[in-house]
This record gives structure tokens, sequence and C-alpha cells, in this order.
């Protein structure tokens, strides 16, 4: 263990638990955060987050890695510190929540003077040079992270690219750590300022955030004027050019990174002539007021949701865009039942019935709304109604 170097990533959700794991392999890596179930978890050898390769990855492989809620423990003597903790964008304020980051930027200064500080949270534009100044620090720099839900972990080991805030020796020392943990071997590492690194990781997300939404508009046309959506999307998605990425019509797109991260590209052309971005956020919003009222036009009392997460083998159904759809439907008078066999806390949707018996869920709902076929409703495959695969049927 002598020579391994010590890495603390701080945080143990989708991003810090896959950093770890690749990190782990060569390295000894602590990670903290103050949930200590978290940490326990992590100690007894299992991840914090359902991701369908995670849990083989830690039997399998030979990692050095320890969990503490001890800050001093965590920071103290580590040579890379990667801050992994979240960025819930503030509707007041009309930009991300970076208080976070910044408690724990200042906590590590504190303890460790040596270290580089790598921020992977998505923060503003132009966050990094303002801390970097702030604490007339040059050894804090962002690197973006580019991770799918519930393949947070393989996206880690096969990186589609490797990008770095900056390009000192203590950035091209991370950099070369990301690579000797990835399984790809011929990823590069990008160096460019941390405020272009902000920029790419924002512009990446809200041009995927275009596809949904242009794929949903596309949907909503065809749902009007009784075409065969999934003969269009086939007829152009066969356009190299377009290519057949995220052309899966959907309830809008949600998730925890999309919503925020486009919305916090838009406050960041604040002084900016723009119509392309505002219209990404206003598409979504009018795509799930669109389902809402074509649901509504069933004029059925009792509207089942079959499950929150949006995909398969993943467990975030907190930030799931279906939501919105049962606000709405909430709001025109309807009654709504859920079923979400993961959901632990039914007091994180006070506004709805939950429930976990499947028969009984089916027993009550008029109409069953999904965002996946499943086997478990093939009994009543004559009231529900799927939103996320290309042989949708019209609902009115």
């Amino acid at each position: 263990m002598a020579d391994k170097k010590k890495i603390t990533i701080v945080g143990a959700g989708y991003v810090g638990m896959s950093l770890s794991l690749l990190l782990a392999q060569k390295n000894q890596i602590y990670v903290h955060d103050i949930d200590k179930e978290k940490v326990q978890t992590i100690n007894s050898g299992k991840p914090t987050i359902l991701d369908k390769n995670m849990d083989d990855f830690l039997k399998n492989e030979n990692l050095s890695i320890k969990a503490t809620t001890n800050k001093e423990e965590a920071y103290k003597d580590a040579e890379f510190i990667i801050i992994a903790t979240p960025t819930d964008f503030d509707e007041k304020t009309h930009k991300l929540d970076t208080s976070l980051v910044d408690s724990v930027i200042e906590d590590i200064l504190v303890i460790n003077t040596k270290c580089l500080i790598v921020i992977k949270s998505t923060i503003p534009v132009g966050h990094t040079d303002f801390l970097r100044e702030k604490y007339s620090n040059n050894r804090i720099i962002f690197s973006p992270e580019f991770l799918r839900e519930s393949n947070a972990l393989m996206d880690n080991l096969y990186p589609s690219r490797i990008i770095i805030g900056g390009d000192c020796d203590k950035s091209r020392s991370f950099a070369k750590l990301l690579s000797e943990g990835a399984k790809t071997k011929n990823v590069q590492p990008t160096f460019v300022t941390s405020s272009d690194a902000e920029a790419i990781k924002l512009f990446s997300n809200t041009f995927l955030a275009m596809r949904i939404a242009f794929f949903n508009e596309l949907d909503s046309f065809a749902m009007v004027n009784n075409l065969n959506v999934a003969n269009i999307i086939e007829g152009v998605s066969s356009d190299p050019r377009i290519g057949r990425g995220y052309n899966n019509p959907s309830f809008g797109y949600g998730g925890y990174c999309l919503p925020k991260d486009t919305k916090q590209l838009l406050a960041n052309f604040k002084k900016v002539p723009q119509t392309l971005i505002q219209a990404i956020i206003s598409s979504n919003s009018s795509r799930k007021d669109f389902i809402s009222e074509q649901i509504a036009l069933n004029d059925l009392k009792t509207i089942g949701f079959y499950r929150l997460v949006m995909k398969a083998n993943s467990d975030n159904f907190r930030t799931s865009a279906v939501i919105g759809i049962m606000e709405r439907l909430k709001k025109k008078g309807m009654e709504i039942i859920i079923y979400e066999p993961l959901i632990e806390d039914e007091s994180l949707f006070n506004d709805f019935e939950l429930f976990t018996d499947i028969e009984e869920f089916k027993a009550r709902s008029d109409l069953i709304v999904t965002n996946r076929k499943s086997s478990e409703l093939d009994d009543v495959e004559s009231k529900s109604v799927s939103y996320t695969h290309l042989t949708l049927p019209t609902i009115c």
C-alpha cells in the first residue's frame, strides 16, 4: 500500500462511487461522506447505488477503498481530493447551488495544503476561476464526468473522453490516473482551461436534452396527425449525420443532470443572445403538458403510474420526468397512484397513493402509464400505455 497514491473522493453518489471503483484498482481510495449508512455500505463491500456492474466489480477486483465520515482522516496527506457532491439548481437565484462544493474546498484548504483539488460536481462556467482567485490557489481544477444512469462504472472504465481543466504537472498526473484505471487504452486526455471544461459539460448535456426534445416533439406531431412514429423515427435516424442515439419518445428529459444543466447553461447566457437554449427547456415543459392532456382525454378516474425509475437497473426515482405528468394530472382532478417497489420512504410522495403490491395496483388503475414494457403488465395490456418505445399506441 505504501507505493499507492492516497486519493480522497468527497461524495458517494453516482460520480463518487464509480470514480472510487475506477481509481481503487491501483490506488488507496478514501471516500468521505456525511451519510453514515453510505459509509457502512461501502465498508461492507457494497456499492451505494444501483449499477448492474458495480457488485461484480467489488467482488472480483482487488480494490483498496475505505469510506469514512471523518474529514481529517479523509483529507490529510491525500495527493488528490475529488469533489463529487451534488449541486442542485436554485430556482430563486437561477444558478446551481455551489455552497456544498465551496464549503468542502474551505475544509480541504485547512487540512491539506498540497493536494490537487479536482471538482467533478457540475458548476457554472467560470466558477473554478472564481474559487482560484478567492483562495489565491491554483491547485483547484474542474474535470467533467459523462456518466449514464445505471452504467456509471462502465462509462468510467470505457470513457468516451477525458477532459481536464488544467495543464500543469499535477493535472497531467490526475489525467494519467484516470487513463490507467480505464480498460480502454486509446483515449487521450484533452487539456483545456477549467472554464472551457465547465462549458463542455453544460453544452454536452444540453445537446442531449435537445435531441430528446426534438424526438418528443416529433412524436407529439405523429400522435396528433395519426402517423406511425416508429416509421418516421426509423427514416430520420437512418441518416448517419443524425444517428440513432437518444431518439426514443419519452415523458421528457428528467434525471439529475439534464434539467439543472440546461437551466444553468441558460443562466450563463445572461449577456449573450440566444433562443435555442430557452426553447429546449420550454419544449420539455410543453411535452409534459401535451402528454398530460392526451391522458386526460380518456376521462378516467384513477391513473396508475408503473415505476418511476426512468431506466431498467436504476434506482433514481426522485427526479423522474414522469413526476411532472403526475402533478399535472392531479391538478386536473384525477386520482394518481404509483407502483414503485424501490420507494422505502412513503413521505417522499405524500400527494400520491403508493402501492407495493402489483396486483392491487393493477386492479385499482383505470389506465396504467409506464415508461417501459414489462411482463408484469401483460395481463392488463389493454389498459396500459408506454411512452418510451417506438411501438407507441395512441391513447385518444
